[in-house]
């Protein structure tokens, strides 16, 4: 029986009041925080999820009187920062959600937060850098500056200087750049018919996210070989732009919005066209499935964008119920140790690629179900990278425990993040990421 007066529905989600100029008003925002941090302070569920909750209880306890009064504002802006909006005690946790009463929406508490604080100057040029995923990514796509940034981003000296001009920690994890972009050289889909399932259409529209199109291209093109070996035709969306969740874990939402403005109006045509739209990352699918949506409620081509995005999984599951998907696999792949992001499990559609990766003969897969830390730009920071890897400690763990042939996240970076954590622990496995590995079941090239 759910916490949320006996109720077993998902928490309902108001709408994000981001164009009220009160939204911006620091007293009523304080006031909120107080509110909001008093009931949390009295519950204590979510203590071991992240950062921002450790540090608002320590203010608390350490505080003259022992309760949320005796935390000055100013310190309100350490919690805040250690937020790094996975959605998690929104979703799993907190027994005050809506339709509570009490109407406890932290995450977004902490996104109204964020938004003051950028809209007010106080975030570093350093910040939005790193946040510019899609021009950083253009940059480097230059044959010329792609050598050279990989070379920077993997040699000491430079790391150094990285550390102390855009504040990225010297010891985390960075991504290098391809030589070729995913959108540049996707293969055209094959011409096979339409087919669509009692639920699911039958072609897809891929989205194909900053990361794939910049730095893991061949993920991109495992799900092309996946999809049209179940003779699912797809097209690349022709007009893509950042889909707007670093900007939005920034509080840049001026930014996210005219983000928005490039990507819907072509996505809610293909939706209308009727097909699935798919990204290969879940932040990405989520910002289009949820966010977007609950800052732009009443806009029509958002809501029907939201309705056409599925996660690849997903698709992949429902048409294997549908009888439609096909089973001819070739290579058993082992042990698999498989991380569900946050982002994927607050989109509540249940474990789908652990599903989908059991329907391979000779696979057994181990499910760690907790987050890894890593949460895009924040756990690379010079400040936070210290406590990225303090929580994903017993992710880590659980995913070396049974000695894995692969391990794999539906984040890539969660996945990497973790390959990091887990050191000589990970032995011989390998960083797959799902879609791959589902690529190399069925047998397909690389």
């Amino acid at each position: 029986m759910s916490v949320r007066e006996g109720s077993l529905e998902a928490p309902t989600r108001h709408p994000i009041d981001w164009k009220n100029p009160e939204f911006y008003d620091e007293g009523k925002l304080f006031a909120e925080m107080e509110r909001v941090f008093d009931i949390c302070h009295g519950c204590r569920r979510c203590v071991s999820l992240c950062g921002s909750f450790p540090r608002l209880f320590d203010l608390v306890d350490d505080g003259p009187s022992g309760e949320v009064d005796g935390v000055p504002k100013e310190k309100y802006w350490e919690v805040v920062d250690q937020c790094y909006l996975c959605d998690v005690c929104y979703m799993t946790k907190c027994p005050y959600v809506p339709p509570h009463p009490w109407n406890l929406d932290f995450p977004h508490l902490m996104l109204r937060a964020k938004a003051v604080k950028f809209a007010s100057g106080q975030v570093p040029l350093k910040d939005k850098v790193l946040a510019s995923t899609d021009a950083l990514g253009k940059l480097a796509s230059i044959p010329v500056v792609t050598q050279v940034t990989n070379a920077l981003n993997h040699a000491p000296a430079s790391r150094g200087v990285m550390e102390s001009v855009l504040g990225v920690d010297r010891n985390a994890w960075v991504p290098s750049y391809a030589g070729a972009t995913f959108r540049g050289h996707a293969k055209p889909s094959a011409p096979h018919p339409v087919k669509d399932g009692p639920k699911s259409t039958g072609k897809v529209a891929i989205f194909s996210t900053c990361y794939i199109n910049y730095n893991e291209p061949g993920i991109g093109h495992d799900l092309l070989k996946v999809l049209d070996h179940n003779a699912v035709p797809y097209v690349i969306v022709e007009k893509e732009a950042c889909c707007g969740m670093p900007k939005l874990e920034l509080g840049d939402l001026p930014a996210v919005a005219a983000n928005k403005e490039k990507n819907i109006p072509v996505l809610a045509r293909l939706a209308r066209e009727g097909y699935a739209i798919m990204t290969p990352i879940p932040s990405c699918t989520l910002m289009f499935k949820q966010e977007l949506p609950l800052m732009f409620p009443e806009d029509a081509d958002v809501q029907a964008v939201k309705a056409a995005m599925v996660d690849p999984f997903e698709y992949l599951v429902m048409r294997q119920k549908e009888g439609l998907l096909k089973t001819d696999f070739k290579r058993p792949l082992g042990q698999v140790s498989y991380h569900i992001p946050c982002h994927s499990r607050v989109q509540n559609v249940g474990q789908k690629t652990r599903e989908a990766l059991e329907l391979v003969p000779g696979t057994t897969v181990n499910t760690v179900e907790r987050c890894s830390g890593h949460s895009g730009t924040w756990g690379c920071k010079k400040e936070f990278h210290a406590m990225a890897m303090k929580i994903g400690r017993p992710v880590f763990r659980q995913m070396a425990d049974p000695a894995p042939d692969f391990i794999s996240s539906d984040c890539q970076l969660g996945g990497r993040h973790i390959e990091q954590g887990m050191g000589e622990t990970k032995g011989k496995a390998e960083l797959k990421h799902p879609l791959t590995l589902m690529r190399m079941a069925y047998g397909l090239p690389d």
